[in-house]
């Protein structure tokens, strides 16, 4: 047997130190990564088990507690921005406009408004069909004949000659005629004295107030003597508004002087012969004369002389003041008539015309600093709304 020397010995112990160290180490390790793999597998699971009370708790949220019932509305029911029911069904109408100018346009918004608000939204349950006439009869005529042949399940008709047109044809085929912006149904054919309609046909009235407008005049030039009036001779509202005036004007001691268009293009030279008769001029509801409105207020501006406007739109366009209407005040409550309709709840030739009463004071600061004018204290005081300048 052969006996190992001191530095063999050393070695050997060297070599067994070594060894065993590197055991240990690889134990350790291991240990090290099966407490890893534990751990990691720990946060796995308590994660899974937050994401499922996550789960159970959206899905409690959601569940209707006993004896609710779950909210089942749709879009199709509900609409949503302006958080009015829907009224069940599918409806489509004309609205067919006789001119473009701002008056019967906010007739227009306050109609579809006015359905809204009982519950007919367009691109919902509503199809709109819109048409302008452009203040011409044959077109309004091709625009109610379209309607007809559409079967629209009513027509709005904006202005008294489209009402005319619309309830001429529509009356053959018992589709329903709602009208605003109509001065006197009653002239126009459309209504009885008694303000009960013709047929199917019903709708609003922007009749003038006339002798609170002549004395709001008479508070704002109290030396004028002279107003002129330019109107359309295919209007029959115009006619009756005029006459009115002139059965009024002596009272405030005033002469109606009139001047008569057959077509817009008849306006500038219309207006060019009035306005050296006058003091200032006075706008009716007239279509032809108010789609021409820039027209008669440039002509006015460079004679210096007022122009008086029907209501609150062509205020805000350069006429001085009105005592007069808000048109989308009396669009919505078309709208109204016209939702009573499409509901069923009434047929439109059991619903007499309505007439707005309430007439209020609207001033323009800018036009009147620009005429030398000022605008009576107790006017501006109680207006419903004062413009500081002309809108474009």
């Amino acid at each position: 047997m052969k006996v190992l020397g001191k530095g063999k010995k050393r070695m050997a112990l060297v070599l067994v130190v070594g060894l065993l160290a590197g055991l240990l180490a690889a134990c350790g390790t291991k240990e090290t990564k099966e407490n890893g793999a534990v751990n990691t597998t720990s946060q796995n699971n308590s994660n899974t088990d937050d994401q499922n009370k996550e789960a159970d708790n959206s899905d409690e949220s959601n569940t209707p507690a006993e004896g609710e019932e779950g909210n089942n509305t749709s879009e199709n029911d509900t609409d949503t921005e302006g958080s009015v029911d829907l009224v069940e069904g599918s409806f489509t109408i004309g609205i067919g406009q006789f001119a473009e100018h701002g008056s019967l346009d906010n007739c227009r918004e306050g109609f579809l408004e006015g359905l809204r608000q009982e519950g007919f939204v367009e691109g919902k349950n509503l199809t709109v069909l819109y048409d302008n006439a452009q203040a011409d009869g044959g077109m309004a005529s091709q625009i109610n004949d379209n309607y007809i042949a559409q079967t629209v399940n009513l027509i709005c008709a904006i202005a008294t000659p489209m009402a005319q047109s619309a309830y001429s044809v529509a009356r053959k085929q018992n589709i329903p005629v709602i009208y605003t912006a109509v001065t006197d149904p009653v002239l126009a054919e459309l209504a009885g004295e008694d303000r009960v309609p013709v047929g199917e046909v019903t709708g609003t009235s922007d009749k003038l107030p006339v002798e609170k407008q002549l004395e709001m005049i008479r508070q704002v030039l109290p030396d004028a003597k002279k107003i002129g009036i330019l109107y359309c001779t295919s209007e029959v509202n115009s006619e009756s508004a005029i006459a009115e005036y002139k059965e009024a004007a002596e009272k405030y001691g005033f002469e109606i002087v009139t001047g008569s268009v057959s077509t817009v293009a008849d306006v500038p030279l219309a207006t060019d012969q009035l306005l050296p008769q006058v003091d200032c001029l006075n706008n009716l509801t007239d279509n032809t004369v108010v789609s021409a409105l820039k027209v008669i207020l440039d002509k006015a501006d460079a004679a210096g002389k007022p122009v008086f406007g029907s209501e609150i739109e062509q205020v805000k366009n350069g006429c001085l003041a009105t005592v007069g209407l808000d048109y989308i005040d009396l669009g919505i409550q078309t709208g109204k008539m016209a939702a009573a309709v499409l509901k069923g709840e009434k047929k439109a030739s059991e619903i007499s015309f309505e007439i707005i009463e309430e007439a209020a004071f609207y001033g323009n600061t800018a036009v009147a600093d620009k005429l030398n004018i000022t605008l009576p204290e107790e006017l501006t005081k109680t207006a419903a709304e004062m413009f500081s300048e002309i809108a474009e």
